[in-house]
């Protein structure tokens, strides 16, 4: 058989050419117009910014950083960078300014290409930047903080199309994002040429994301977090138009947007679809086939509101930045009986390509019985083997990674999650997980959010401390609560403390951020009620 590397520049060659005429299409907001391009278009761009770079100076191997919202010009690094040979940064507007240092410096990246509209962000922290030799701005605004820059527009305007891509290693670096670092500094993941290929196939699958030709995608989810899920690479490869929303992530501009460019397929966390549900429950998302949704555990709540007010089905799916990211997803077997809401509950059902087992504290493998439960470890040929610059030896275990997730498997590859291992609440010496509770608690319609923390006991060592934001209007109290909670959990799970909050604090991807709720009943920052 021939033997051709499998690189980002194949997937942006196939794209361009067998599906020049499918569509990117960046949103200004719901008072703006919205900017189209045909792949065909953005080709030509691409191979402009290539040589724009290497007209900078970057080379094979070097890092290239993007501090920018979702639109084209993100898409036209997303192929040119690693075409080029060079490594695409993605970095997360979200982390706190000791923390975006820490990852630019730690990549050593020479070149940052930035939303001007992101610029006061960045300039936070330029003066630690060590490494950066060029800041490419995108649009128009106050880049004052920034010192030097270069015009994105101007910049690749004076190139032509038709720049001379290398041949690169299948195995080398195409592109890196770091955890969200919730623990210490962020960890940084290299995604090889080979493995993002094999990722962007595997998406394109029947059994994952089902993304076709004529599709058309609504990128909710960041670029920076785990290159978007793989979304625009498998798009880009089979010719599905990619809808872009920049800065306007509210539910309400949301929901306009679908009803706008009617898309097919969209993918966001948990917060952003309750968003959506609660500020237009008006909107029409009948265009939608599917939503996937993942980031954190989907509450079963939730994915039935959308049946029930939206006709859209939200499809749970389960992944890490470390799994490129997808693993596992919750679609109803062919051959499954009864409802089928007790498999799109589910994690996820593991994915072809990829396998898990469950470990026992001592590193047995434990029985896919569905009960047993233990630590999540999975490898592949999109799952890290280690993190850059940085052993952190105990995050893997004879070749497969540690995932942190505790959860079951059963005998059809259906993962359960319980909870993270470090937040699983340890209750006179039984488990109660943290995740199953807020999904019973956000089933309550006085509750929007709803977040569970182990917290010290003297009898018990440890009991569940329930932070939860009302509903709009709702006045719902903790004994409300607890009753409701009465039949769906074991007794022993509910939780005597609670605290009404305003909002949950959240982590850069927009997960609920548990390690600052631990640290706000510390230092008594929270009004408990028993």
């Amino acid at each position: 058989m021939q033997d051709r590397p499998l690189s980002i520049g194949h997937i942006f060659q196939h794209g361009r050419t067998i599906h020049g005429d499918a569509e990117i299409l960046t949103w200004n907001g719901p008072e703006g117009a919205l900017e189209t391009s045909t792949f065909s278009e953005v080709g030509d761009r691409v191979d402009q910014l290539a040589a724009a770079l290497q007209r900078l100076g970057v080379s094979e191997g070097d890092r290239v950083g993007t501090f920018m919202w979702n639109n084209q010009r993100h898409m036209e690094a997303y192929l040119a960078i690693p075409s080029m040979g060079a490594v695409l940064h993605t970095l997360n507007i979200r982390l706190f300014p000791d923390q975006l240092a820490y990852v630019i410096n730690h990549a050593a990246d020479r070149v940052i290409i930035v939303d001007a509209s992101l610029a006061p962000l960045l300039a936070r922290v330029r003066d630690q930047l060590t490494t950066v030799e060029h800041l490419i701005v995108c649009g128009e605004g106050d880049t004052s903080g920034l010192g030097d820059t270069l015009d994105y527009e101007a910049l690749i305007g004076q190139e032509s199309a038709g720049f001379e891509y290398p041949v690169i290693d299948e195995r080398s670096a195409a592109a890196m994002c770091y955890t969200s670092g919730t623990t210490g500094n962020p960890k940084g993941v290299a995604y090889s040429h080979r493995s993002t290929w094999i990722h962007s196939l595997a998406v394109t699958s029947s059994q994952a994301l089902r993304v076709k030709e004529g599709d058309r995608i609504l990128l909710i989810v960041p670029q920076f977090h785990a290159n978007a899920w793989g979304m625009p690479y498998a798009a880009w490869w089979v010719g599905c138009d990619l809808v872009m929303p920049q800065q306007f992530l509210q539910g309400g501009p949301i929901a306009q947007l679908i009803e706008e460019t009617k898309p097919t397929i969209s993918g966001a966390v948990p917060t952003v679809l309750s968003d959506i549900l609660h500020s237009a429950p008006d909107a029409d998302l009948s265009s939608l086939d599917y939503i996937v949704c993942g980031g954190s555990a989907v509450p079963r709540s939730l994915m039935e509101a959308y049946d029930d007010v939206f006709g859209v089905e939200v499809v749970q799916a389960w992944g890490m930045t470390e799994t490129s990211p997808l693993a596992a997803i919750a679609r109803v077997p062919g051959r499954a009986d009864g409802d089928p809401m007790q498999w799109r509950a589910r994690t996820g059902r593991v994915l072809p390509g990829v396998e898990i087992r469950i470990c026992a504290d001592d590193g047995a493998s434990l029985p896919w019985d569905g009960e047993a439960q233990g630590e999540i470890e999975i490898r592949g040929p999109w799952i890290t083997a280690s993190y850059v610059h940085d052993p952190t030896e105990e995050k893997f275990h004879d070749g497969w990674l540690r995932t942190g997730d505790v959860g079951s498997i059963d005998h059809q590859g259906f993962i359960q999650i319980s909870d993270r291992a470090k937040d699983v609440i340890k209750s006179g010496g039984e488990w109660i997980s943290s995740v199953d509770l807020e999904n019973e608690l956000m089933a309550h319609p006085g509750v929007r959010e709803a977040a569970v923390v182990g917290i010290p006991d003297d009898r018990w060592d440890e009991r569940p401390l329930a932070c939860v934001v009302r509903a709009d209007g709702a006045g719902a109290t903790g004994e409300e609560l607890r009753g409701f909670l009465d039949g769906r959990v074991a007794k022993w799970w509910i939780p005597e403390r609670w605290t009404f909050l305003d909002e949950i604090p959240k982590t850069s991807v927009g997960k609920f951020s548990k390690k600052d709720l631990r640290t706000m009943f510390q230092a008594g920052e929270l009004t408990v009620e028993d």
